[in-house]
């Protein structure tokens, strides 16, 4: 005989006591989840995953496509693979947004700001913070112009070259070191952790260019911090994009000096630096002089003054609503 206090169908009060249960959900395995899903530390390892997974595909079709030589890339080459690089870390991006159910603009590159007045301004301050470093160099005497070493036609032509090169490399190098890493680390052991650690991935990075040395490299730190800084007080990495780009093409087209190591073809004058090391940071470039370090310092100072201290801190609701934009 069927017991009338046993939950089925027929019993009314089935419902109350089959509730519990589908109220409940099934535990998480507090390795992979917390309270907002899965750990930062695995997202992180998947994206890694997939960038390494996707960037060996794309290295082999590039292989080729344009077999490697010894020679230096042309700045067109490099155009088109710091494009693919770009493509590559966001599109990855894209992909763990899906995953995540967030908005990529959350990764730092809304498209409500795209090419706005944050990235101009980042144009803006990044030229003039060349202009003041190799004016100090001058003014030691380290730095000569030089000849012009285009015709007027090859001013303009190349001029839009590097400047077209030196966006895609703001655009990747912001985005692979600021981006979905920053915000993903970030959310595992806090901003300005990941930042540091970051930023120091950031120049042993460059340590493998050409002529690079430990002051360059540790120039480069202090840049990445920069940029955090820029990061963590717009909320977005266009003014570090901007920045990016236009110190580069000041430094490399415009004064036509070593970047970072490198010295390219294309450049506008047949500049020369002369004088010790610590002045005119010798094969590294004016990113290896002391006054480097006050350049950059100045532009902690400009940030300061330009955007004003956030009430929310990243990664909180109200910031992720606007980066999400």
């Amino acid at each position: 005989m069927d017991n009338p206090n046993s939950p089925s169908p027929g019993n009314p009060d089935f419902a109350a006591q089959l509730s519990p249960a589908l109220s409940t959900p099934p535990p998480r395995n507090v390795v992979f989840f917390n309270d907002r899903g899965l750990r930062a530390g695995w997202r992180l390892l998947i994206y890694i995953l997939l960038v390494f997974f996707f960037g060996i595909v794309i290295n082999q079709v590039g292989r080729r496509i344009h077999p490697p030589t010894h020679e230096m890339p042309t700045p067109r080459l490099m155009i088109f693979s710091e494009a693919i690089n770009f493509a590559l870390v966001f599109g990855v991006a894209l992909i763990m947004a899906k995953i995540e159910k967030r908005s990529p603009g959350e990764y730092g590159l809304p498209l409500f700001g795209a090419l706005g007045k944050n990235f101009w301004l980042g144009m803006l301050f990044g030229l003039l913070e060349i202009l003041a470093l190799i004016g100090l160099i001058a003014a030691f005497g380290g730095y000569s112009f030089g000849s012009l070493a285009l015709s007027h036609a090859g001013i303009v032509r190349w001029g839009l070259i590097h400047l077209v090169l030196f966006t895609l490399v703001g655009f990747f190098e912001e985005f692979a070191f600021r981006g979905y890493v920053q915000f993903t680390l970030g959310d595992g052991i806090g901003f300005w952790p990941a930042a540091i650690l970051l930023s120091v991935g950031f120049g042993a990075a460059h340590l493998g260019n050409p002529g690079e040395g430990l002051v360059g490299a540790a120039s480069v730190v202090v840049v990445g911090l920069l940029f955090a800084f820029t990061l963590y007080r717009t909320g977005n990495l266009w003014y570090a994009v901007g920045l990016h780009a236009s110190f580069d093409w000041g430094e490399t087209f415009l004064f036509s000096v070593p970047n970072s190591g490198t010295v390219m073809v294309g450049h506008l004058s047949n500049a020369l630096l002369h004088g010790p090391k610590w002045l005119t940071g010798a094969s590294v470039g004016p990113e290896g002089s002391v006054f480097c370090f006050l350049t950059m310092a100045l532009q902690f100072l400009v940030v300061l003054w330009l955007f004003p201290k956030r009430t929310e801190t990243l990664g909180s609701p109200a910031v992720s609503s606007e980066l999400g934009a």
